[in-house]
């Protein structure tokens, strides 16, 4: 259970504060909820019975946020070549909750993006996991939005840049490759 104050992530809305726990009748039920502030003066009210359920978590330590931006620097993972079933791919990961998935999703649409350009749905779904993101890694570093953007936007451009590279002599090499006629 958490308490007021606690730094919370919401699945698909991003990190959080519980303001405080406010008391609804519903159905003649009477309910406890989470009344939390996300970014942009946005107020979620969740069941507390049901947060678990939902996948409301704390947010990660330092060290994980290390690692999510280790994740950002990587090349990116194998996506499906059919539009329709990388986006579900990709909604089920922002959905999970699970903060490397999220950084996943950011630096493969990221990269995508670079090299070809991203479809309507996917730079809307690319904004949504990298607000996601930047909340997180905003609270647990204590940095403001601004710095956590920049550093994020950092570390994808020297993945672009150094897996591009690496791609760039196959290529090349491929282009000098001179067939067998025999």
């Amino acid at each position: 259970m958490f308490k007021i104050g606690d730094e919370v992530v919401y699945p698909m809305h991003g990190a959080g504060v519980i303001e405080n726990i406010e008391e609804k009748i519903i159905g003649g039920e009477k309910l406890e909820y989470y009344s939390i502030k996300m970014p942009g003066e946005v107020k979620v009210m969740v069941p507390i019975a049901k947060a678990d359920q939902i996948g409301v978590r704390g947010i990660i330590d330092q060290e994980t946020a290390g690692k999510v931006f280790k994740v950002l620097e990587e090349n990116s993972t194998e996506m499906s070549m059919n539009w329709n079933k990388r986006y579900r791919d990709n909604m089920e990961k922002i959905k999970s909750g699970d903060i490397y998935e999220v950084a996943d999703v950011v630096r493969n649409l990221s990269l995508k993006q670079k090299e070809k350009g991203l479809s309507t749905g996917e730079k809307k779904m690319l904004l949504n996991a990298k607000q996601i993101l930047v909340s997180e890694l905003t609270l647990v570093s204590k940095l403001g939005q601004e710095k956590v953007e920049e550093m994020i936007e950092t570390r994808i451009n020297n993945s672009f840049e150094e897996f591009n590279k690496t791609e760039e002599k196959a290529e090349s090499k491929i282009k000098k490759f001179i067939p067998f006629e025999g």
